[in-house]
């Protein structure tokens, strides 16, 4: 429970916020003296890279994000494109926490960061979040998960201006060529499988369609959900990924993730497991609403797949390099590491049912 009679200079710090009166003072002097004064710190758990905090002031509830401890690999991580994004999106049809401030001055937290409303959602990850579900409910998200990232590559970059957030033009072939430089700027051991995976993406590499906003890393965990009647998603979140791209490749990453009950494959413990509740659809059914409400042929998201868990095993890898450099926040960190090996054979498990 907050202390609303709590002096800012007694607030605890946290990991990645040591000295929160330094971070009340910067706030003063950003226009948010309406908020008051700041009584509590909170690390929100569920993050692998960049760390999510719950910031409590006398007048409100807000919320900030900064760049994960230790070392951080280039182009990753970097705050001001987050930022930007909620800004652009903050009218249209993709719902998102509204954009408060954004500091790029490392003194004040450790490390730059921007600050966003606080949304008032459930996180929905594993099947325990998920028990009170019912079969016609765990569709609705289904639906409604599909819609949204429908939204998402629906985006008018020119009206919200993001014309200039990336280059759509051979994103397939740059996103190769820089998650293998992530991997070896996270290189801590051999990893079986791995070469061969990268000669098989390359040689298969599909053409990309028309380049649209692309979130990165859209999953049911990275969205805030409220279960009336009816459900919605209040808020998408954890956009530093966010870049202009192949839609097929956002689609492919978001099947990546999503355990498929009805598959039978109870995937690696990252993303939303509680997709293979009763009720949640399929990944072909997924593929086939998309397709339906975009227009896209989705035929060779096989493939898409596939690079999915390429990705996601490079993602994995680096926060793995960072675990056993002790510098992750949190809990769980000692399984992303067998997760990565896992994800490698998926791959090739996938590749393989293409022909």
């Amino acid at each position: 429970m907050t202390d609303r009679g709590r002096d800012p200079g007694t607030v605890p710090g946290v990991p990645g916020i040591e000295n929160p009166l330094r971070l009340a003072k910067w706030l003063a002097g950003a226009g948010l003296s309406e908020l008051g004064e700041l009584r509590a710190v909170q690390l929100i758990s569920g993050g692998r890279s960049n760390l999510t905090y719950r910031l409590d002031l006398d007048g409100g509830t807000i919320v900030l994000r900064r760049p994960p401890l230790g070392h951080v690999l280039p182009t990753a991580h970097d705050m001001s494109r987050e930022y930007r994004v909620l800004t652009a999106l903050r009218d249209t049809a993709v719902p998102v926490p509204r954009p408060l401030a954004s500091c790029p001055d490392a003194d004040v937290v450790g490390a730059p960061f921007y600050l966003m409303q606080f949304i008032d959602g459930r996180v929905l990850r594993t099947a325990q979040d998920g028990a009170e579900l019912s079969s016609d409910q765990a569709a609705e998200l289904s639906n409604l998960m599909t819609e949204t990232l429908a939204a998402i590559h629906g985006v008018d970059i020119a009206a919200v201006g993001l014309a200039d957030f990336g280059r759509p033009e051979g994103y397939l072939a740059r996103q190769l060529a820089r998650w293998q430089r992530q991997r070896e700027l996270s290189n801590t051991r051999e990893l079986p499988g791995y070469a061969e995976l990268v000669e098989r993406l390359a040689k298969g590499m599909p053409a990309s369609p028309d380049g649209t906003l692309v979130h990165g890393d859209f999953r049911l965990d990275n969205t805030l959900v409220r279960l009336s009647r009816p459900s919605r998603v209040a808020a998408v979140v954890d956009w530093e990924m966010s870049t202009l791209g192949d839609p097929l490749a956002d689609l492919g990453l978001t099947l990546s993730y999503w355990a498929d009950g009805a598959a039978g494959l109870p995937d690696v413990t990252v993303g939303a497991t509680v997709t293979s509740l009763p009720g949640f659809w399929s990944r072909d059914e997924f593929a086939a609403r998309y397709a339906e409400l975009t227009g896209r042929d989705v035929s060779g998201i096989g493939y898409y797949i596939a690079f999915g868990y390429f990705k996601l095993a490079i993602v994995l890898e680096g926060i793995h390099a960072r675990y056993l450099a002790h510098q992750t926040v949190g809990e769980g960190f000692e399984r992303e590491g067998p997760a990565v090996l896992t994800l490698i054979e998926r791959a090739h498990q996938m590749l393989d049912t293409l022909g």
